[in-house]
């Protein structure tokens, strides 16, 4: 029997998994918004399907036909966890056993004042985002002890990797460096969530919660400040938090300091992380970022 990977929603994560399940020879399908990316992906051999917060897959027999795993990267709202919304019946109805991977955040634990947290703390989210992905973990849970499906979480620190990180804010002219004493992030590369991910789909672990992060967490201003030196770069000024001028989204990061621990996805599923912290990925995207522009000037 083949393997068959369903993504609900194709995203910066999601993609890469989805990418190297589909060279090792398994089918891929998944979800996206709109019927252009539907066509992009159709011609990249993943079956597509349009799915949204408030348009639930037409043809969903279609498309869970033959599904072995499912990986879910679509975010909660106001209706809770828009997968389980439209299609929690659907997905009852698949065998039992079948894998099925949550991408949540570390945000479901919230504010630690700078304490490290495991998957055994207790989930105490500070604000909105952080509730509504709590609830979307137990409602992800409860589908798979009550219809035998072996769910499992996926707890991702801030996400960086090609063409989102550092060294193209600071590019781009956006890099800003607020400084807010003690604070410290958790951050993950996305080759090492995919490794992870696929290090579960190996060897699952029904119910389980992963911690998915690097051995690092560092001030966000640090990051800044190094990338600044990588590139030849004058860092921007130091902005204390406490009166920059931030949109809520951006100020709702800082709402939350804690080092996380990421001993579970060593131990357990055997990840040893290609970008144990930030200036290793960092480098890594750098000398990306040289060949590609070597290559650019070649065919000019």
């Amino acid at each position: 029997m083949s393997n068959k990977l369903f993504c609900f929603g194709l995203g910066f994560s999601a993609r890469l998994v989805a990418d190297q399940l589909r060279d090792e020879g398994w089918e891929i399908a998944g979800t996206t918004r709109s019927a252009e990316k539907a066509e992009h992906l159709r011609s990249q051999g993943i079956e597509p399907f349009i799915f949204g917060d408030d348009q639930p897959i037409t043809n969903i027999g279609d498309a869970l036909r033959g599904v072995t795993h499912i990986l879910v990267s679509a975010p909660p709202g106001g209706l809770g966890d828009p997968v389980i919304h439209h299609h929690g019946g659907d997905l009852a109805a698949l065998p039992d056993g079948t894998w099925i991977g949550y991408l949540s955040t570390t945000g479901v634990y919230g504010d630690r004042d700078g304490g490290e947290v495991t998957e055994e703390d207790e989930l105490l989210p500070s604000g909105k985002r952080g509730r509504r992905r709590v609830a979307a973990e137990k409602a992800w849970f409860d589908l798979g002890r009550r219809h035998g499906l072996c769910v499992q979480s996926f707890r991702l620190a801030g996400i960086y990797g090609p063409g989102r990180n550092a060294l193209e804010t600071v590019r781009s002219g956006r890099a800003r460096r607020i400084v807010k004493p003690g604070q410290v992030f958790s951050r993950i590369h996305v080759e090492d969530i995919a490794q992870t991910v696929l290090a579960s789909i190996r060897n699952p672990n029904c119910g389980a919660a992963y911690n998915v992060c690097d051995d690092d967490a560092a001030p966000p201003q640090d990051v800044i400040v190094h990338a600044c030196g990588m590139l030849g770069i004058d860092p921007p000024g130091e902005e204390d938090f406490a009166t920059a001028k931030l949109t809520p989204m951006a100020a709702s990061f800082y709402e939350d300091n804690k080092r996380v621990s990421n001993a579970r996805i060593k131990n357990e599923l055997g990840v040893a992380l290609r970008y144990p912290d930030y200036r290793a990925g960092l480098t890594a995207l750098y000398d990306e970022i040289l060949a590609r522009l070597e290559s650019r000037d070649e065919n000019e």
